[in-house]
């Protein structure tokens, strides 16, 4: 492309709803933990190595078998109530500020499993409820 010679629309995404490629196979619930895989694709939050949450799901999406990238998902980043781990994993109030991790779309956890979960994002409060956990996937790749 040349330089701009005259006025130009652009287009924008607002805040921090975001659209991105979907894994082949996923079937995603309005609410879940979004997680983006190394190749690219969006998962459900899961035990898998690699990936750094993204943020919430913001609309269903079946099952369809479609490849890699063919189904758009629709998330939004930002600072969402997530279920809490038990046991050794319970997220106390004293980890705020550090970093989670995915133990399903919905709950997040203190430790990476030995190795066997991805980031999730960060500890920002911790309530009876659960933990509140703000996605910011930049910051997460950079751990």
């Amino acid at each position: 492309m040349t330089a701009l010679i005259k006025d130009r629309n652009t287009l924008q995404r607002l805040g921090d709803n975001m659209l991105g490629p979907m894994a082949s196979g996923e079937t995603v619930f309005v609410g879940a933990m979004l997680l983006r895989r190394g190749d690219g694709f969006l998962t459900i939050g899961q035990p898998v190595v690699g990936a750094v949450g993204v943020g919430i799901a913001m609309a269903a999406i079946a099952d369809t078998g479609a490849a890699n990238g063919t189904t758009k998902g629709e998330y939004q980043a930002g600072t969402f109530l997530l279920a809490n781990s038990a046991a050794a994993d319970l997220i106390a109030t004293a980890d705020i500020g550090a970093v989670c991790y995915a133990v399903d779309d919905q709950t997040v956890a203190k430790t990476d499993g030995t190795g066997t979960r991805s980031v999730a994002g960060f500890i920002a409060d911790v309530e009876p409820r659960g933990v509140w956990v703000r996605f910011d996937e930049a910051m997460a790749r950079n751990l």
